[in-house]
């Protein structure tokens, strides 16, 4: 399963009024582990910045003045994320704006080019409704290291994301075995032969200190990914 963590920043907020692309990064999830392959471009438009949004990304225009454009890297691009599922907080901007870039380019729009695309902004609103659910509020959520983000850069903001969207579908690691896999268990389960256990009596082995103490930090952790919404805790404190 290959995914892709995207983000952009952009000149200012409405496509409608001329904004563009500016900077687009990307990182490479293969069956949830990420790969360390990414793609990073900056790219020259002939538009200032919204000081809003200069204020948010600091990318000025002679930053740029020697970066390529959009549409020389464009086949950089779908190379990239070719047939991947990309995964993208608040998915309706970048898109919108990806798209007009792809439209100018005359170039097919994005999800064209993709398997899928998921926002992990509306999964995060599944997951934890009536919560902040911004990029910096799911690091604090989960405890996610920032220090290194003065600003926002589509980069760093897209290895935050990654890490944010482990932790957002962290119950999906067991979903990842391929078919070749389950072949291979299944040819395994048929060549083993039957054996009747309704006579062996199995001695019961209890968990010591440690192990229900690393067994609780387990409990805990997983009670933080998922807001303390947890079945078994709610189940603890329920009445018999």
């Amino acid at each position: 399963m290959r995914q892709i963590i995207l983000d952009t920043e952009t000149t200012g907020l409405s496509v409608a009024e001329g904004d563009r692309v500016i900077e687009l990064g990307c990182v490479e999830l293969i069956n949830r582990q990420l790969t360390g392959r990414h793609l990073h471009l900056y790219f020259k438009v002939d538009r200032e910045s919204h000081p809003d949004a200069l204020r948010v990304h600091g990318i000025t225009s002679q930053f740029l003045s020697d970066k390529p454009r959009f549409e020389a890297c464009i086949g950089q691009i779908l190379d990239f994320i070719a047939g991947a599922e990309l995964i993208i907080h608040n998915a309706a901007f970048d898109v919108a704006f990806l798209d007009n870039e792809l439209k100018l380019a005359g170039q097919a729009p994005l999800a064209s080019h993709v398997q899928s695309i998921t926002d992990s902004l509306l999964l995060a609103r599944t997951i934890f409704p009536g919560k902040r659910n911004s990029l910096d509020a799911l690091c604090d959520r989960f405890g996610i290291d920032t220090s290194s983000r003065s600003l926002h850069g589509a980069l760093l903001d897209s290895e935050l994301l990654a890490q944010a969207y482990l932790h957002l579908t962290r119950g999906q690691n067991a979903l990842l075995l391929d078919e070749a896999a389950e072949s291979e268990k299944e040819e395994v389960v048929a060549e083993t032969p039957q054996i009747d256990l309704r006579a062996v009596v199995l001695e019961v082995v209890y968990a010591n200190a440690d192990e229900l103490a690393a067994h609780e930090a387990v409990l805990q952790g997983l009670d933080k990914d998922c807001g303390g919404q947890a079945l078994w805790r709610t189940a603890e404190l329920a009445p018999n």
